[in-house]
């Protein structure tokens, strides 16, 4: 079976020209070396149909940089890439995650690479996912794959191959999860409190606000309308302003209602964050309208981040229609 190597991150690549011994350190944004020791190295493997490409993705969304189906003698290279000093794009990167599974020709080959990250003094983790065989005939059966290891024989021959494979690499594991009896959600919790020591919390919460004469957004999970408040632009001295400046922002919270609605808003949003952070969604947007998109939803997206980061959540804010003026 081909295998297709994939690095899966939003920046570019860096030079893959490096030689493969030359790691010696790693960069900081500014450009700054810093011990190596500081980098890790997590390799996620297991039986195939465990469930590694969504612990991937979790581990991902962790912060960690993913590489799937990456040969074991690619490491060396690759960790030598992002941590020589002045490595471009590599710079910065200081966790490095990659899918290693039994497919690979040169997987033969991966004790003597942990060796040399070892020598390299690069921290290396090792997580693997197991199952039931029953479980995993279970799972081959509904998707109506064949094993990667059945090569023409029983589904059950290909997968005790694997196992008797992957038992050394099972006993160097740091993390061993038997993904079994859980479902996709339950496994991010489970890669959370394992890896971090609590379960999963929204990643991200972005505010935005936006004024309904120019569109209701598409992208929001949340819509606020706060047009119930008295209008700023009706007031001349506030007209040119935005609800960035201090005036506008006392005039639209000390206004009837905008305490009251915020204490309950973020009631609700609170109570809908922890959920939805245990079903696995990690990226909430919230969008605050007015009719204009310049004073009241303004005054209001902001108030409400600065609440929300009170409770520890990572909220970052911004105005859609900051380019347009005068239209409230």
């Amino acid at each position: 079976m081909s295998q297709q190597t994939t690095i899966r991150d939003t920046g570019e690549a860096a030079a893959t020209n490096a030689p493969a011994n030359s790691a010696t350190s790693t960069s900081t944004p500014d450009n700054q070396p810093t011990p190596l020791d500081a980098f890790e190295v997590l390799l996620i493997t297991g039986m195939s149909g465990a469930g590694r490409s969504h612990a991937a993705d979790c581990v991902e969304d962790m912060g960690w940089y993913v590489v799937d189906n990456l040969p074991p003698k690619l490491l060396i290279p690759l960790v030598d890439m992002m941590t020589t000093s002045g490595s471009g794009s590599g710079s910065g990167v200081h966790k490095l995650a990659a899918v290693i599974d039994v497919r690979s020709s040169y997987f033969d080959e991966l004790a003597a690479v942990l060796g040399h990250l070892d020598d390299l003094g690069v921290k290396t983790h090792i997580l693997f996912l197991d199952a039931s065989n029953e479980v995993l005939i279970k799972r081959y059966e509904s998707v109506r794959r064949p094993h990667p290891l059945q090569h023409g024989n029983r589904l059950v021959d290909g997968i005790l191959e694997e196992r008797h494979l992957l038992e050394d690499l099972k006993e160097r594991a740091d993390w061993v999860i038997d993904t079994s009896s859980l479902s996709i959600h339950q496994l991010s919790t489970k890669l959370y409190e394992t890896m971090l020591g609590s379960g999963p919390t929204t990643v991200a919460v972005h505010i935005f606000s936006f004024g309904f004469k120019y569109g209701m957004p598409i992208d929001a999970d949340f819509v606020a309308d706060v047009r119930f408040l008295p209008n700023p632009f009706w007031v001349p001295n506030l007209r040119e302003l935005t609800g960035h400046d201090k005036p506008v922002a006392d005039y639209v919270l000390s206004s009837k209602g905008a305490k009251e609605f915020l204490d309950a808003y973020e009631k609700a949003i609170e109570i809908a964050l922890e959920g939805y952070a245990q079903e696995d969604k990690h990226y909430v947007t919230i969008a605050v309208g007015c009719t204009g998109g310049q004073h009241r939803s303004v005054a209001m997206s902001e108030e409400l981040a600065r609440r929300l980061r009170a409770h520890g959540l990572n909220v970052t804010v911004s105005a859609r229609e900051q380019h347009k003026r005068h239209s409230s």
